[in-house]
Formats: C-alpha cells, structure tokens, sequence
C-alpha cells in the first residue's frame, strides 16, 4: 500500500498516523464501528480533525488495501490471545512465594 505523507508504516508493518502512536487499524476500526470523524476526534483528542479526515479519506480511496490491512492485524491479534499463558490465582501465589516473597493480600 502506498502511503500518504501522514501515515507512517513502522517495524513488522504497524501502520501509525505521522507523529502519533495511534494506528490506522484503531481509526478505521472504530469507524467502521459508526464514529464519525467528529467521535474519533473525542476518542483521540490528540489527532486534529482535519488529519482524522484525511484518514478517513484515504481509507475510503484505498478500502480494499486498508480493509486487508485490517483483517491482518485482527489476525494477528486473535493469534496473540490464543497463545496468551493463563495462570489461574493459586500459580501467581506459588511463584510469589517461590520468589522469596511472603503472600500478604
């Protein structure tokens, strides 16, 4: 995907908006949630609104390649919490007390 000048793609394809920390996956996600521009501005009240606008323009220019960029990083996301280790309270208690530490709630 070529991006405009106020998205930038970081290490392993995190794509940010130029100078945030806020992804396009996060602005296009809640958009198609229903915000509107003016209710991704309250949620990020980082962003100027003229630049969520911009996003958003883009997004619908380019909704086939965003929209795949999307479905990858809910994928990635769903990957990460199957694989996600529980440990139930008893485990937390065991491994605090083998630290050294007395169990004290």
């Amino acid at each position: 995907m070529n991006l405009p000048e106020f998205l930038t793609e970081w290490p392993y394809g995190e794509i940010v908006l130029t100078g945030h920390r806020i992804g396009l996956y996060d602005v296009v996600s809640l958009h198609n949630e229903g915000y509107t521009a003016e209710m991704l501005h309250d949620e990020f009240p980082s962003l100027p609104l003229d630049l969520i606008e911009r996003v958003l323009s883009f997004y619908k220019e380019n909704r086939t390649e965003v929209d795949d960029y999307v479905a990858q990083c809910e994928e990635e996301m769903e990957r990460n919490r199957r694989n996600v280790k529980r440990i139930d309270i008893e485990e937390l208690k065991r491994r605090w007390v083998a630290s050294g530490r007395t169990w004290n709630p």
